[in-house]
C-alpha cells in the first residue's frame, strides 16, 4: 500500500481524504499494526486505483525461492481395472480446478476409457514413447459419430474431452504420454 501511495505521489493525509479512512488508521495499516476492515480496504484500493487482489499480491514480501519435492511414493497413481493403463498425477492439488496434468502409461492393446468431462474441457496428449490413438464418441442428431487420430513420438493431440473419449495403445510397445486436462 505504501509503495503504491508513494508511486502516486500521495502523502497519508491526501490518501486519507481520497479514501475516507483516517490518516492514523492508514499509518497503522502501512506499518502492519492494524488489519483494515473490508470497507476500509475497498476504499483504499479505490483511492489507489488498484484491485484488492493487486494490492495483496504486491504487498506480499518476496519469499526465498523454494523447490518442493514430492516423493514418488506420495504421488497419486490411478490404474485401470485391467492394470493396462496408469495415470500418474503430476500437478499440485491447488491447480486441479483448472488444470490437471498426468503421465499416462498404456500397455500394448490396453485403453483408457473416459466419460464426458465438464462442458468446455479439453485434453492435450503429448506422446513421448510409442503410439497413442484418441477416439471421440459423440451423439449428434440422434446418430453416433466417431472420430479418431493416432499420435507418435513427439506428436500432440488436442481434443474436446466433454464428450465420451478413449485413449488406446495400438502399438506393440508400452506407450507413454503427458496428458493435460484443461477445464475452461
Amino acid at each position: 500500500m505504501k509503495q503504491r501511495r508513494k508511486a502516486l505521489g500521495l502523502n497519508l493525509l491526501q490518501l486519507a481524504e481520497l479514501s475516507n479512512v483516517s490518516r492514523s488508521m492508514l499509518s497503522e495499516i502501512e506499518r502492519g499494526n492494524a488489519n483494515p476492515t473490508f470497507t476500509n480496504l475497498w476504499n483504499i484500493t479505490q483511492a489507489l486505483g488498484v484491485s484488492i487482489d493487486e494490492l495483496a499480491h504486491n504487498s506480499s514480501e518476496n519469499p526465498p525461492p523454494v523447490i518442493e519435492r514430492q516423493n514418488a511414493i506420495n504421488t497419486p497413481r490411478m490404474r485401470s481395472k485391467d492394470k493396462g493403463c496408469e495415470l500418474i498425477a503430476l500437478n499440485p492439488v491447488d491447480t486441479a480446478t483448472e488444470f490437471e496434468w498426468y503421465q499416462l502409461i498404456i500397455q500394448p492393446g490396453s485403453q483408457l476409457e473416459s466419460e464426458a468431462h465438464v462442458r468446455g474441457t479439453q485434453e492435450h496428449l503429448s506422446v513421448i514413447e510409442g503410439q497413442m490413438r484418441v477416439e471421440l464418441r459423440a451423439e449428434l442428431r440422434a446418430e453416433r459419430e466417431e472420430v479418431s487420430e493416432t499420435g507418435s513420438l513427439g506428436d500432440t493431440l488436442r481434443y474436446p474431452a466433454d464428450i465420451q473419449h478413449c485413449i488406446k495403445n495400438p502399438g506393440s510397445i508400452t506407450a507413454r504420454a503427458f496428458l493435460v486436462v484443461h477445464k475452461r
